[in-house]
């Protein structure tokens, strides 16, 4: 499972709901091995701990202050305040080391070239990733669960970059399986410009998608003989967006920097992704590979906004449906790779227009969508079902592909 921060998160989770459902014989909680990068590694850790799919949705979109450890997207996005004040604080040190510099060889730089000096105190990192340890740390202190790699009943591989060495750590193999595993998760996840890199014994981490984007190379190297790939991270194509309402003009420009940054950011990762796969044909010819990510076209994952309640919801429930979409649209591929290993796809889940990712009654159903601003918490079971049998009718007029703007 590759990284793609809490959207690409809740979006693996709808497509490993997908999987549970639709493939007979599967077990995500039993397998032999699990590799994450980045939020990939927060959901391996759960699926490694026995947590099923169904619970992984019932955590999304447990409401605040409700359900058993609510996921909160803020959690994520905690300002690094302790970064800030030690960057600024070492501002008067990198200031008179650039005055003494220049003062003493003024004829090699001029007094703005030493000033670059100043660089040195601008915050590596955004936002504070120890919100993010603590919350995984408290989800593996329940009752079954570990947090220590050794005590797993599967095999966990989190995957991490030296930023020393520029080479690939992975937490949880041999030698590397006494760090904590809400840790290994946290250096995984730091991603740098957003979040500072993680101190382990000495060394300093990053977010393992620097080297690669899934380290599929790793479950293989394992004896993976068939091998699920989930990710989240695909550059957009805004060819169809004008005609599909969700934007006015195509032009990512319009929506400034972070748009720009994270079209940049997913077409560097997933060309890489693709000739790393077709790499591993040869290199493991014994295995089966399974690629599983959004299209290109896919606006909902660029264009999502996890704050929203509804918006969770509905990245899940797609992700959800375009899975079940894509392994009826591969079954000659896939049923014959799957059945060499005692699977079997379920045709009726797969073409089943009606199934959500939650059951009748589950808690998730509960709170499909938030309450509004004063307004009560609960909501009748009557307009819950109003809403459900509107997003269906919906998605039936909608063109395929079709989203609507400022959902």
């Amino acid at each position: 499972m590759a990284g793609g921060g809490p959207e690409g998160a809740v979006y693996e989770i709808g497509v490993l709901k997908a999987l549970s459902d639709a493939i007979e014989g599967l077990d995500l909680t039993a397998l032999h091995v699990y590799v994450g990068v980045s939020s990939g590694g927060f959901l391996g850790a759960g699926l490694a701990n026995r947590m099923p799919p169904e619970e992984m949705v019932d955590v999304i979109f447990s409401a605040p202050g409700g359900g058993r450890n609510p996921f909160r997207p803020e959690t994520f996005f905690t300002p690094a305040r302790g970064e800030y004040g030690h960057r600024v604080a070492s501002l008067p040190r990198l200031f008179g080391d650039a005055v003494r510099g220049w003062l003493g060889s003024p004829g090699d730089m001029s007094f703005l070239e030493s000033l670059m000096r100043l660089t040195q105190a601008l915050p590596v990192g955004l936002f504070d990733s120890e919100p993010v340890r603590e919350y995984l740390a408290t989800l593996l202190a329940e009752p079954g669960r570990t947090d220590d790699f050794r005590e797993l009943p599967a095999k966990l591989r989190v995957v991490t970059a030296d930023l020393d060495a520029a080479r690939a750590v992975v937490f949880g193999a041999p030698g590397l399986d006494h760090v904590p595993i809400s840790k290994a998760v946290q250096a995984s996840t730091a991603l740098p410009g957003l979040y500072p890199p993680v101190e382990i014994e000495g060394r300093y981490y990053v977010d393992g998608v620097l080297l690669k984007t899934l380290h599929a190379s790793v479950a293989l190297g394992e004896g993976a003989e068939l091998l699920f790939c989930i990710n989240p991270i695909v550059p957009i194509d805004t060819a169809r967006a004008v005609e599909q309402g969700v934007m006015r003009r195509g032009r990512l420009i319009d929506r400034g920097l972070p748009a720009v940054l994270a079209q940049s950011v997913r077409t560097m990762i997933r060309s890489r992704l693709g000739a790393g796969m077709s790499a591993y044909d040869t290199s493991y010819p014994g295995a089966d590979v399974v690629l599983l990510e959004p299209k290109r076209d896919d606006y909902r994952m660029f264009f999502t906004n996890v704050f929203s309640f509804s918006d969770r919801r509905a990245v899940c429930e797609h992700a959800y449906g375009q899975t079940r979409a894509e392994l009826l649209r591969r079954r000659d591929e896939l049923e014959p790779m799957l059945a060499r290993h005692g699977l079997a796809l379920r045709l009726d889940v797969l073409r089943d227009p009606d199934r959500r990712p939650w059951a009748p009654g589950d808690r998730a159903a509960e709170h499909l969508r938030p309450s509004p601003p004063g307004g009560r918490r609960g909501r009748p079971v009557e307009l819950v079902r109003l809403e459900a049998a509107l997003d269906r009718l919906d998605g039936l007029l909608r063109p395929e592909g079709g989203s609507r703007q400022a959902e």
